[in-house]
């Protein structure tokens, strides 16, 4: 007779209470237009889009240890697929959002075979010599405006829907969805087998391949799952702007610095970090934006400070002291007989403690 297994918990005391706050927040932004104007609307799709690709970068950077400088390229290739899709084959732009991410993922995977052979800051810059090569690439296409870039026809945008007010709820609610989603299944894949191994390998490596798994299909899969979601972020993008051209899909201040500064000011490996730190870019950003160029040092000294003062980001200083978490993906043991996993913040061990151990089965 061997041991009973004990089960795995991955909630924490903070759990039912965050459920009922994102459960209250998601159903405010659902109804957004009824209680916002035009302007606000089209702020919160762009914060939307902000968190998708932040919480993309984060799980990139973050959890398979892939730091790329380079997802640009990515933004860009959505940006470009949606509008050849809507103007050269008359698919409808909603529609094109996913194809969009779909062609993403595809040019993802011969991209992942020539940049993983490289490591470290060879690999980062890899990445970014590959977005340029898709900006150059894309002044090319002629049928597409060459380097000028192109606008939508008004046929295309009065597809979305008759009138300008709908048109913009639509994108409205296919940003939040398509940022609800993004996040819900980065949750979904850490706490499945895969973000055990890229917990592994984010600590070590080597120890994670000597154990089992496969680095490289690992990273591959996260690689391609993120230039899938960045790819469509970059379509419903530039179907809100409307206009596309190649300095512009592919900028790597809009979609590459200010996300990587969005993930380290929130918290580098928790998801709730790209959220906070969204929330905090586009406060600064709305309220410092006037400044010019000054606005920048603004920004990145108070990237120096959360640095030095928050190694983990904000949201990682808010679990050191608290312990609370929106979306835990820490798992704990469950004691068979106990209410509470081990480990659980309420535990305080009087005197000397044990080690848990399973009696061994008898032989």
């Amino acid at each position: 007779m061997s041991a009973p297994a004990s089960p795995i918990a991955v909630t924490t005391r903070s759990g039912p209470a965050a459920v009922a706050i994102l459960a209250l927040a998601l159903l405010a932004l659902v109804f957004a237009p009824l209680w916002a104007g035009r302007q606000e609307l089209r702020l919160l799709a762009e914060v939307y889009s902000y968190i998708a690709l932040a919480s993309l970068w984060n799980l990139l950077a973050g959890y398979a240890g892939l730091v790329s400088v380079g997802q640009h390229a990515y933004v860009g290739v959505g940006g470009y697929v949606l509008f050849a899709l809507t103007i050269l084959i008359g698919v409808p732009p909603l529609w094109a959002i996913p194809l969009s991410g779909l062609a993403g993922a595809v040019v993802a995977m011969p991209v992942a075979a020539l940049v993983f052979r490289m490591r470290g800051h060879y690999f980062a810059i890899g990445t970014w010599v590959i977005a340029e090569v898709f900006r150059l690439a894309a002044a090319q296409l002629s049928v597409l405006g060459g380097g000028s870039g192109t606008s939508l026809p008004a046929v295309v945008v009065t597809s979305i829907a008759e009138s300008r007010q709908w048109r913009d709820f639509a994108i409205y609610w296919s940003a939040l969805a398509l940022a609800v989603a993004i996040v819900a299944l980065i949750v979904v894949l850490l706490r499945s087998r895969y973000g055990l191994a890229l917990a592994a390998i984010r600590d070590n490596e080597l120890a994670a391949r000597s154990n089992g798994v496969d680095v490289t299909r690992v990273k591959a899969l996260v690689y391609v799952v993120t230039a899938f979601g960045t790819a469509a972020i970059g379509g419903l993008i530039f179907l809100q702007k409307l206009r596309i051209s190649p300095d512009a899909a592919f900028n790597l201040n809009d979609w590459t610095a200010f996300v990587i500064f969005i993930t380290v000011i929130g918290g580098i490996g928790h998801v709730e970090g790209p959220i906070l730190g969204t929330i905090i870019f586009f406060l600064l950003r709305q309220t410092l934006a006037d400044l010019g160029s000054l606005y920048l040092m603004l920004l990145g000294a108070v990237a120096i400070l959360i640095m030095l003062k928050a190694p983990k980001g904000l949201w990682g200083l808010v679990v050191e002291r608290s312990g609370w978490q929106l979306f835990p993906l820490t798992r704990k043991v469950v004691l068979l007989g106990s209410a509470e996993p081990v480990g659980s913040p309420r535990e305080k061990p009087q005197g000397k403690t044990q080690p848990f151990q399973l009696d061994e089965p008898p032989r």
